[in-house]
Formats: C-alpha cells, structure tokens, sequence
C-alpha cells in the first residue's frame, strides 16, 4: 500500500512539474509574439527566465522520482542542459544573437530527442505516449528550423521562439491532465 501511495505522489508532483512548466512556456510564448520589437537583451531574459524554472523544475522532480522514475537520469541532463544554458544567458548578456540562437537550437533539439526517445520506449498509456511524442516532435522541429536558418534571425527567430512555446506549452498541460485523469481512475 505504502508503494502505491509513493506512485500516486510521484504522478501527482509530476503533475504540478508539468502544469508548470506548460504555463510558463505559454507566458514565454505569448510575450513573445505580442511583443516582437523586443531587443536581443530582453529576449535573453526571457528566454532565460523559462530555461531556468523549466529546468529547476525538471531538476527538482528527477531527483525527487529518481527511485519509481525510470527516466530520471534523462530528465536530470535535460535540466542541467536547460539550466546551463539558463544560466550561461544570463551571466553573458553580451552574447550575439547568433551565439543565442544556436544555444536555443540546441536546447529545443536535445528536449526533442529525449522526448521522441521517452515515447518510444515508455510502457505508459498510449495517449500519454502520443503526447509526449509529439511535444518532442515540435521540440526537434523547432530546433531544427532555428538552427538551419541562424543568420536569418531577427523577427523570424521570436515568431518560431513564440510558436513554439504556445504549443509546447499547452502540450505539457494535456500530459499533466492526461496524468492527473490516469490518477484519479
């Protein structure tokens, strides 16, 4: 019983981690798009705002469900990559726009690889499969589209960033209910 108990609060934390991040990613998402004049510093701070609680967030719930969580060590490298790359932004606002779109190509490419890699091999629902599949499908998407074009940058580069995180974000938020909807059955 005390078993079960631990899953249902693994799935219930993972829940919040991903009802999280799915709004922060439609925040980021929308102040994007709405604000498309933003200068290359601003975006930075943004950007990095989301890279940092995204992966605090998926650092704190590896660690957490590292025991009942059999992708954990593939969650906790893909939130130091997002935290470095978080961090590294922040403490480097001098960086070039074509340095930060590289780094933004990359951290969508790694979260998309892990995430087609976690659909295919997960043994959860298939709806949850599916959804995770294809937020990792966009993420791989959108990093490869970001890092074919890095000179084009400018406005293309914030609608892609923008794009991105309205779906992204609400992709997270149909897992967490997904989840949440596992949990309660």
């Amino acid at each position: 019983m005390a078993k079960q108990s631990n899953a249902k609060t693994m799935v219930s934390q993972q829940i919040t981690a991903l009802t999280v991040r799915g709004v922060v990613a439609i925040l980021f998402g929308l102040v994007a798009l709405f604000w498309p004049g933003l200068t290359l510093v601003t975006l930075i701070y943004v950007f990095s705002a989301y890279l940092i609680v995204s992966g605090l967030v998926g650092f704190i719930m590896s660690v957490v469900t590292m025991r009942d969580n059999k992708y954990w060590i593939m969650d906790l490298l893909l939130s130091l990559v997002e935290l470095g790359i978080g961090v590294y932004l922040v403490r480097n606002l001098a960086v070039s726009l074509a340095t930060f779109i590289l780094l933004v190509g990359i951290s969508f490419a790694i979260h998309g690889v892990i995430d087609l890699v976690r659909a295919f091999l997960d043994n959860s629902a298939a709806s949850h499969r599916v959804l995770t599949g294809l937020s990792g499908l966009v993420s791989l998407v959108a990093g490869i589209a970001v890092l074919r074009q890095p000179v084009a940058g400018g406005l293309d580069f914030v609608w892609v960033l923008g794009l991105y995180a309205l779906i992204a974000g609400p992709l997270m938020i149909a897992m967490a209910s997904e989840a949440r909807r596992d949990l309660e059955a």
